[in-house]
């Protein structure tokens, strides 16, 4: 008997002296549990506050206590319990491996779920452990958890680091997509990377440019709205106001918010909360009667159903926004009705569901006022939140999120040693599972579900961003729903994504007609987009565009310059072609001018059958009638080349009138230079011993003629080939119209033709004014002075009259010095013979006009 006392001792001793580990603190009980070979955890809130309570510390504080129950996360629970179940039941995975499962509720508080968290790492053994090393595998291989960003942050951080896989069903935070500090992390759900920026092109899309911003003051609103600021500013949509909410915040700060909204002139505003906060500012708003705002809504609260009763649907009336896809997993509504309570110890989870619904009791009576519950109590027929299972868009995500975790045992449970993905090819070890081998699998996690859903995670742990995109209606009875009205799809590419049916939507107030949201009314086409100093770049006012400019898009933010042939209109919206501005033909002025031009050369050419019909005259043949037949025609040519600088100017048009304008006024003036000189030397041929007309004769004339005319026709030539006329649009001396006309190419060469022009010019009338007083009856050296005074005259003042006029009154100036200059030739040598020949034959013979009388002065 001692001998068996003194071993027990020993034993007892010896155990002693071993490490001991054992669980610290007061251990919460799941509301849900199933043991099974391989084990799943849950963190969900089933309950929304947390009871505070102040401990004495003079007694244990024991577990945590929670209130308002939430039926939704009833619901979520029951649906991966559901998923657990069809899988054990399942003989395509895990056909061998039974699955467990442990729910725990947080009340959506981080620091009972980090707590919760750490706990399903440790287990809940009692009694002393004999490990030396005080090691022990997890007693979880997965968590699924939180709803909210802020809390699977928490859970992702803190677990992250023991690589036990985290997955989320309905955390959006696009931070968590961060696998540097969330390297254990997976979602069922979208990021709020692709939230934020489709609800951006939400915006832009109905063309609202002012809008108000209100977000949860959490991970999940921060984040998500920051992402949806900076993609609205991209978009070129402003921000009114950013306000932050949340539940717990004074009612101070809550006022505040409602008033900052009733005094915006926003009339959209951009809700990025959880579903709990905006309830809060929903009553409120309803309190103080703000209805008629358009609201856009995220997904954690654009399909809650409570949130459109109570008067909710009131404020947000018309809300539009994104939504998790609905859709229909088999069996699961039949499951959740099915659902029975429980009184053992982990799996209470719908005791107070149970009791509130049917106003029992499930434990023994305290009071006989209220019924005992047999919990056999059918859900039948009941309406409640639980109940009610037409939107399984989050419950989807959660049973994807269980069957994910079960494909990636399915696929380490099926490697062969040779074949494994670890060193050496092995595989993971399956009676002891190191988490970051179930992580590895998890990774890689890529199955089709029942519905013909792929599932797959990228790089990130994330799943493709795909959104229902969802308008609050009323129907026939006058209840809310939930229409859908378009999708987004992130897979698709850029520019293919969105899609909206726009006819499908209502509008705040039942109206068909989209709101407008804006801080300035669009500017018109015609005007630009000035910011004001000061505002933010929607608010703005509209300026005309400046003569030359225009614009034809609505905001444009700046005027475009019209091309130089063209100009804007007067609406400025649009560039129309210039007028375009030369001497034409059909014009008052071009035909007063041609008129001139046709009658000059017809007066010209009577002048010539004159002289020609008078030819053996004394007065015709005295003033040497072959210069005076190459004189009018030169003259007639003169008349003519007039009419080439008329109508649209041409390369052989530009090229003509200038060369044809100085070869036939060279040619004129050679004749009447000429008959100057003939005249001249005839004087001095009279004087005794004076042989001088022999140097002079008509070969001589002819010959100085041509010599003349050939150094014009010279001088054109080298024009013509080296830099000739051209015709060109001049844009520069009026900005509303086009100034057609010839270029001179070379203005050198201009103005020497008009230098030689006026060279020649100006020696026959010194010639002339020298035999202006010779003694004869006929003194023709008199009228060729007065022709040559006026021809000077003229073109003296051409230049700088031609210098000065704009557009085609430089052409018309051009041509009057033209016909000014022919006419005075004509009238001035030709009109007085043409008087005498015809009106005065008594003059016209030889004895009169040999007879000596001297001529009156000048």
């Amino acid at each position: 008997m001692l001998l068996f006392v003194g071993i027990i001792l020993i034993a007892l001793f010896s155990r002693a002296e071993k490490p001991i580990c054992l669980p610290y603190g007061t251990q919460e009980v799941p509301q849900f549990s199933k043991d099974g070979d391989i084990t799943i955890g849950a963190i969900l809130s089933i309950y929304k506050d947390f009871i505070v309570v102040n401990p004495s510390f003079k007694v244990d504080p024991g577990h945590a206590k929670c209130e308002s129950l939430n039926p939704r996360v009833l619901q979520i629970a029951q649906t991966m319990i559901f998923a657990a179940e069809e899988i054990n039941n399942s003989s395509e995975i895990l056909p061998d491996v039974s699955l467990g499962y442990k729910i725990y509720d947080s009340c959506r508080s981080l620091t009972l779920s980090i707590k919760i968290a750490l706990e399903l790492l440790n287990g809940h053994e009692k009694g002393f452990l004999y490990d030396q090393s005080c090691n022990k595998s997890s007693s979880v291989h997965a968590i699924i958890g939180q709803s909210s960003s802020t809390l699977a942050i928490g859970i992702a951080a803190t677990v992250g680091r023991f690589h036990v896989p985290v997955l989320s069903h309905f955390a959006t935070c696009a931070c968590l997509s961060n696998r540097k500090e969330f390297p254990s992390f997976f979602r069922t759900i979208p990021s709020d990377y692709y939230q934020s920026r489709a609800l951006a092109k939400l915006v832009k899309h109905f063309g609202w440019t002012w809008v108000g911003a209100i977000r949860s003051y959490n991970d999940y609103g921060n984040s998500g709205m920051a992402t949806f600021v900076q993609a609205a500013q991209q978009e070129g949509i402003c921000i009114e106001y950013s306000e932050a909410i949340y539940r717990t915040q004074p009612k101070e700060k809550l006022l505040k918010v409602v008033n900052i909204v009733k005094k915006s002139t926003a009339k959209v505003v951009v809700a990025f909360t959880a579903d709990a906060d905006l309830d809060i500012l929903v009553k409120e708003l309803l309190i103080q009667n703000v209805t008629g705002l358009q609201w856009v809504g995220s997904e954690a609260w654009i399909a809650e159903r409570y949130l459109a009763s109570n008067g909710g649907q009131k404020v947000l009336a018309g809300v539009i926004g994104f939504a998790i896809p609905n859709t229909e997993i088999p069996g699961l509504k039949e499951f959740i009705l099915k659902a029975r309570p429980s009184n053992a110890p982990g799996n209470s989870g719908l005791k107070e569901f149970w009791e509130t619904t049917f106003s029992c009791n499930l434990t023994s009576q305290t009071n006989y006022s209220v019924n005992l519950c047999t919990g056999t109590e059918s859900l039948e027929g009941i309406s409640n939140q639980y109940t009610e299972i037409s939107d399984m868009g989050i419950l989807n995500n959660i049973y994807n999120a269980v069957y994910a975790f079960a494909y990636s045992l399915h696929n380490l449970y099926a490697c062969k040693n040779g074949e494994g993905p670890f060193e050496n090819q092995t595989c993971a070890n399956k009676t002891k599972l190191e988490p970051w081998q179930v992580l590895h699998y998890m990774s890689r996690v890529n199955f089709t579900n029942r519905n013909g859903e792929h599932i797959y995670f990228d790089e990130n742990g994330d799943p493709v961003a795909r959104y229902a995109i969802i308008n609050w209606q009323y129907n026939k009875e006058g209840i809310t729903t939930f229409k859908i009205i378009g999708k987004y799809d992130a897979s698709l590419p850029e520019g293919g994504q969105f899609e909206i049916n726009n006819a499908k939507v209502v509008w705040p107030g039942d109206d068909n007609k989209v709101p407008r949201s804006v801080c300035s009314e669009s500017c018109l086409p015609g005007t630009r987009k000035a910011i004001e100093k000061g505002k933010p770049v929607c608010c703005f006012v509209c300026i005309p565009c400046a003569e030359g400019e225009f614009s034809n898009t609505t905001d444009s933010i700046e005027c475009s310059t019209c091309p130089l042939e063209y100009k804007s209109n007067e609406q400025r919206n649009q560039c129309i072609l210039k007028n375009i501005e030369y001497l034409s033909y059909g014009e008052l002025m071009g035909i007063i001018l041609v008129t001139f031009s046709v009658f000059g050369a017809c007066l010209t050419i009577i002048i010539a059958n004159i002289f020609f019909k008078y030819r053996s005259t004394p007065i015709v043949r005295a003033n040497n009638s072959e210069l005076s037949f190459l004189l009018l025609f030169s003259l007639t040519l003169c008349f003519l080349c007039s009419l080439t600088f008329i109508g649209q100017p041409s390369d052989w048009s530009c090229m003509l009138r200038h060369t044809a304008f100085g070869i036939t006024f060279v040619l004129c003036i050679s004749c009447v230079l000429g008959k100057t000189i003939v005249v001249l030397m005839a004087f001095r041929a009279t004087l005794p011993g004076n042989n001088i007309m022999k140097w002079f004769g008509p070969t001589q004339q002819r010959l100085s003629v041509l010599f003349f005319t050939l150094i014009q026709i010279l001088i054109c030539v080298l024009w013509l080939i080296m830099s000739p006329p051209f015709p060109n649009m001049n844009m520069k001396y009026y900005a509303e119209r086009i100034i057609l006309e010839c270029d001179l190419g070379s203005a050198g060469a201009f103005w020497a033709v008009l230098g030689y022009i006026g060279f020649l010019s100006a020696i026959c009338f010194v010639l002339a004014f020298f035999a202006r007083k010779l003694p004869d009856n006929f003194n023709e050296a008199k009228f060729i002075t007065f022709s040559m005074l006026i021809f000077c005259a003229v073109w003296i003042t051409f230049i700088p009259a031609y210098i000065s006029s704009p557009g085609k009154f430089t052409v018309a100036v051009e041509i009057f010095a033209i016909l000014a200059s022919s006419f005075g030739l004509l009238f001035c040598i030709f009109m007085p013979k043409c008087y005498v020949i015809l009106l005065k034959p008594e003059r016209n013979t030889k004895k009169y006009l040999m007879s000596k009388m001297p001529s009156k002065s000048l």
